[in-house]
This record gives C-alpha cells, sequence and structure tokens, in this order.
C-alpha cells in the first residue's frame, strides 16, 4: 500500500533555511526533525508498504506541492501528524486541499493533540476519515491492514452511519525495542543543531537529528499534556537498543543528536549504561537532553560530560517558590541551583533555562524574581515565554471549573493565561518587565559571567553571521520591532466578540479568512520563522 505522512508545522514556527545545502544536496534546516513520521515510515516499509514523507518545515514543499503529489500518485491512505493546538487550523486546511482533489483517498489525524481531542476533531472536521489515538507504530499496521474495515482497530476514531465511533483504547506498548530505528534518511532534508532562541543560533554544522529514549512522564505539572497523553506512565528502550541506534547514526554521518524525552534524566541505572557505552565505542556524536532539576540522575553529570552530553535544558518556569507551587512542579529554588550549577561544573557545555511568565497568582514581585533568579544561575541560554493553557492539561480543567474557558466551544483553543485569568498580572505589565528583565540579566552575565558569556558567543560566532549575534545580544535593549508577525496579522483580520478569543485566532478564522491574512502576512514586514 503506499501511504503519504505529512507532517504539519505552525508557519509561525517554520524552520529557516540554512544558506548552503548540505554535501548530499539536501536542503539544510535548523530545527528538530519530524521524529513521528520517520518512525511511521520505518515501521510501514518493515511490513512491505510505500512510505513518502513530507516535512512542512521544507520551503520547497508546501501545501500545493503535497497536494499535487497526490493527486499525481494517489496513495491509499494519508496520514498528517501535529503536536498542539497551534497546528490544527493548518491541518484542517491542508486536509480539505486534498479532499479536493482526491475524494476517495482516506485521510488520518494523529498526534497529543489529535489524540486529546479525538470525537471533537472528527465532528468539526469531516473531511478527516479517521483520528488516530496514543502510539502510532503498531497502529497504523493495523489501520492499513484494515483500512476498508476499521472496526476492530483499537485507538481509532471515526465515524459509521453518520455517528462518531470510538473503538476502544490501545493498550499502552512498553516494549518499545521492537520498533525499527526512524526513516531519516528518506526524507530529503538534512537538519543542523540550533537553540530554541528569539534569533535562531546555531550551534555547530554537524548532521543533527533526535532520538526518542523514553516517553511519557510521571509528574503532574499544571500546563503540560504529557501526563494525559501517557496515562501518567513513563515507558523506556533498553540502553542496548540506545546505543544501538547511536552506531547507526554514525555509520549514517550524524555528529549531533538531542533526545527528545519528555524526561530523560529519570533512571539513573539506565543513563549510566547508556553513557558508559558510548564511552566505550568511542563517542563521535554529542548529544543533549532535557529533564527536571530534582533528577536523582545529578550524580552522573560528570559521566554525560565524559560521554560527549554538551547540552541540558532544564524545565525551570519560575524563580518564586510560590509561583512553581502553584504550577505543581514539586521541585525548590535550592535545587534548581545545585542542579544548573552542579551541570556546569561538571563539563556540560551549553544548560538552557526554561521559564513562564504570566502565571496566576504571579505578581511582579514574583516576576523579578524569576529574572534575578536567572541572572544568578550559571546558565548560558535561557527563554521566557508566556504561560498558554490548553486542553487535556490540569490547568485547563480548573479554569473550565472556574467558568474561564468554555468546554463545548473552546475545546480547539489555546490561551494566554493572562488573557482570561484575571489572577494573573495584565499582559502590558509582563510584557515591561519581561524586558526589563532581559536587560537585567544581560548586564549581570557579563559582569558575572564575563568567561562563560564570551565562550557562549564564540560558539555561536562559528556558525552565524556577526550580524545575527549583535541581535541576539542587544535585541533585549532595541524596544519592540516595527511591523507586524504574521501572528498579529491573523489576530487583526478577525473580529472577536470576546477579548480572550484573540489568543486563538487562528483555531476560529473561517479557512478563507486564514489563508488570506498568511498571505498578508507572509509579504509583510517580518520574516516568517
Amino acid at each position: 500500500m503506499l501511504v503519504f505522512l505529512i507532517h504539519v508545522r505552525d508557519p509561525q514556527f517554520y524552520a529557516v533555511p540554512a544558506a548552503s545545502r548540505a554535501k548530499n544536496g539536501n536542503l539544510r534546516i535548523m530545527g528538530f526533525p519530524p521524529i513521528g513520521i520517520m518512525s511511521l515510515s520505518a515501521v510501514l516499509k518493515r511490513a512491505g508498504h510505500e512510505c513518502v514523507m513530507f516535512d512542512q518545515a521544507n520551503p520547497e514543499t508546501p501545501n500545493q506541492v503535497i497536494v499535487e503529489q497526490i493527486r499525481l500518485r494517489r496513495p491509499q491512505l494519508v496520514g498528517l501528524s501535529f503536536l498542539s493546538a497551534t497546528s490544527y487550523p493548518y491541518a484542517k486546511i491542508l486536509a480539505r486541499q486534498i479532499r479536493a482533489v482526491d475524494s476517495k483517498v482516506k485521510v488520518a489525524i494523529g498526534g497529543v493533540f489529535a489524540t486529546l481531542n479525538a470525537p471533537l476533531v472528527k465532528q468539526q472536521c469531516g473531511e478527516v476519515d479517521f483520528v488516530c489515538r496514543g502510539d502510532g507504530e503498531q497502529f497504523i499496521l493495523d489501520l492499513v491492514e484494515q483500512l476498508d474495515n476499521p472496526t476492530a482497530v483499537a485507538g481509532l476514531t471515526w465515524a459509521r452511519d453518520g455517528q462518531v465511533v470510538n473503538n476502544p483504547d490501545r493498550a499502552v506498548e512498553r516494549n518499545l525495542d521492537q520498533w525499527p530505528f526512524p526513516d531519516r534518511e528518506s526524507l530529503a532534508l538534512d537538519f543542523i543543531e540550533s537553540m530554541p532562541l528569539d534569533v535562531p543560533a546555531v550551534l555547530s554544522m554537524d548532521r543533527f537529528t533526535t532520538m526518542q529514549a523514553s516517553r511519557g512522564c510521571p509528574r503532574q505539572c499544571v500546563f503540560c499534556d504529557i501526563p494525559s497523553f501517557n496515562h501518567g506512565k513513563w515507558r523506556s528502550r533498553s540502553h542496548q537498543h540506545v546505543l544501538a541506534e547511536f552506531n547507526h547514526l554514525k555509520e549514517n554521518g550524524y555528529g549531533a543528536v538531542y533526545f527528545v524525552d519528555d524526561h530523560f534524566l529519570l533512571q539513573p541505572k539506565r543513563i549510566e549504561a547508556i553513557c558508559k557505552g558510548l564511552i566505550d565505542s568511542g563517542p563521535t556524536i554529542h548529544w543533549g537532553c532535557e529533564g527536571r532539576v530534582d533528577s536523582v540522575a545529578e550524580h552522573l553529570y560528570p559521566l554525560m560530560a565524559k560521554a560527549n552530553c554538551r547540552t541540558v535544558m532544564f524545565g525551570i518556569e519560575s524563580g518564586s517558590q510560590k509561583v512553581l507551587d502553584r504550577l505543581k512542579k514539586d521541585q525548590t529554588l535550592k535545587g534548581v541551583e545545585t542542579a544548573v550549577t552542579n551541570a556546569k561544573r561538571a563539563g556540560i557545555e551549553t544548560v538552557h533555562g526554561f521559564f513562564v511568565v504570566g502565571s496566576p497568582d504571579e505578581t511582579v514581585a514574583d516576576l523579578r524574581a524569576t529574572f534575578d533568579f536567572a541572572s544568578r544561575l550559571p546558565l548560558d541560554t535561557f527563554n521566557f515565554n508566556r504561560l498558554c493553557v490548553y486542553r487535556g492539561t490540569s490547568l485547563w480543567q480548573e479554569y473550565v471549573r472556574r467558568n474561564l474557558v468554555d468546554e463545548a466551544h473552546d475545546w480547539f483553543k489555546f490561551f494566554k493565561c493572562s488573557e482570561i485569568d484575571p489572577t494573573c498580572l495584565p499582559g502590558e505589565v509582563i510584557n515591561r518587565e519581561r524586558s526589563a528583565g532581559f536587560r537585567r540579566i544581560f548586564v549581570y552575565k557579563l559582569l558575572h559571567y564575563p568567561l562563560q558569556t564570551v565562550r557562549l558567543l564564540r560558539r555561536f560566532t562559528r556558525f552565524m553571521p556577526m550580524r545575527s549575534v549583535a541581535y541576539l545580544i542587544f535585541k533585549p535593549f532595541l524596544g519592540q520591532r516595527r511591523g507586524p508577525t504574521p501572528a498579529e496579522t491573523l489576530s487583526r483580520a478577525v473580529e472577536h466578540a470576546e477579548p480572550e478569543d484573540s489568543a486563538a485566532a487562528p483555531a476560529q478564522a473561517t479557512d478563507a479568512l486564514f489563508e488570506q491574512a498568511l498571505a498578508v502576512g507572509s509579504s509583510g514586514n517580518g520574516p516568517m520563522k
């Protein structure tokens, strides 16, 4: 059977093409490879099916190119994969374009958002035949075998005689070693390693990919939907299987790997086995991961550094213990400081901190404490993102109880908490404090961590033009840029009855208005990211 798999991305977050192509002729892209569809492609091909993949990070394969290929090749199944509500409108538009050129092809949607909202997605998007819930490997094998009569496909939401049908849930698969390594070579793209900063910061020009060594997280942070998607369970591949994939990647010329595990640092003995295996094999690939600061694997940071771990990213979130408790992070400021300090002392080259601003019950004093705390930590890089709420999180459930969101009408939307929660600071206050906080951090880092700052900038200047590095440094001091972003263009193109709806403009707009606003945004003053 011929299957097309498409990774749908929000155009706001399209990866930026690098200046040159790789030696193999592939376009170079800054961003994360679509490991989801790559994994499914490998499973399908091992079972004897033909699979063609598209990643919308590739500017050479926009919707019209993908749709034309569907019209010419007539696959029996087209799968659309995406993660969250931000990409859902784009998936709907693509599904309708596909249906317009091929009325017989089966269209399936999968991913975290689709899993958590399956019946609602099927009701709202009639062009989609199947909504896929949970892990996709065995699911897609079952689906292609029973495409015409999917009654027995566990984890499937579909329609029969005009009625939405939810087949029974699929059992959570714990044997992750049974699946082949992702099909990375069939997608005509090469990815390069970069940091998730406002200005994309290139870390190396090595051939880059991602790996998933475990799935799920047992914690219950109020803003995260991972516990819902994974039923609160954590599952892992064996260290032998992970090491075998590392060797496979080395043979294929990869030089950098990032683990996309929700919590890589959870099981110390397994991490130790992976690191020792990498050291024994003579590591040539450098790698990174993310995890919690309260990991019991903290004593392994020196071993991780010896095994060529160059990047660790921590979800820190706040410099206020009150806010951490409100978000149910179950961690302390002292624990944060210890983890970051020990990671740097162990020789981890880049330690990154993720923070959120605009949390419920957060005060100006809390916000300032967060930036001051981030300044004092020996972090190399950091993000401060506005806290948003999505369906599938415990914070969403709280907002439903407080009548801040309407489950029936808002399920496909996402909101900045500050736009709907009266216990949050106003958006203008958050933006003002964030700008001031960034300036304080940069000055503090230059004065108190000059060598660390110089090393980081030297690393950036190896692969980035000086103009981009300078913009990265001075952006906090430049004020607001001129011209609307594509998201702002879209938001302004839609009239809202309620002010809180502005955060979810893409999900609410009609397709015609949506496409028109995107066209305006892409030709405006700012580049699409």
